[in-house]
């Protein structure tokens, strides 16, 4: 049993991948190779067992990990604001929001009347088009610093959380 944080957690499963891609790579150069008729081969050093142990002991313990981040995750209860949230719904709802923050920036960047182009040769006398806003424009920056307010203090919260908060796994 180890004791560990998020951040240092994540930096582990990063270096197992680092490591479980070399030991890939290994088999990949290693399992074949080729050879003329009239020429002794240069035969690789490969031991398909070795390796395959090798990577399996590297899943085995990314899943020992991975499952207890998740835990944590599930458990660990933060304040955010005003409220209490799991990481793992601070995780979510921070994506939702992010996702609601490009849509308010795109809404914000909009001109209240924009002239539309006219593509068309025949359109050449065309009476002009516009496009117009249908929303409160002073509303949607207010909703989008509110939102980009909710993401930050989420940001702080986790940032606290996984450089400080420890948790148990697993591991050899």
């Amino acid at each position: 049993m180890q004791k560990m944080t998020s951040a240092y957690a994540n930096k582990l499963l990063k270096s197992l991948e680092e490591d479980k891609m070399f030991w890939a790579n290994k088999e990949e150069t290693s399992k074949t190779y080729v050879a003329a008729l009239n020429e002794e081969p240069v035969i690789p050093e490969y031991d398909y067992s070795e390796v395959a142990k090798t990577i399996n002991d590297i899943d085995e313990k990314i899943a020992k990990i991975k499952h207890a981040i998740n835990l944590a995750n599930a458990t660990a209860k933060l304040r955010v604001g005003s409220e209490i949230m799991s990481v793992d719904t601070i995780l979510v709802r921070m994506a939702q929001l992010n996702k609601r923050k490009n849509i308010l920036d795109i809404m914000r960047k909009q001109l209240p009347k924009e002239r539309l182009e006219q593509r068309s040769f025949t359109a050449r006398n065309a009476v002009p088009e516009y496009r117009y806003i249908n929303y409160d424009l002073e509303l949607i920056k207010s909703e989008y610093e509110k939102v980009s307010e909710k993401i930050m203090e989420m940001q702080m919260a986790l940032d606290i959380y996984n450089q400080t908060v420890t948790f148990d796994v697993e591991i050899d």
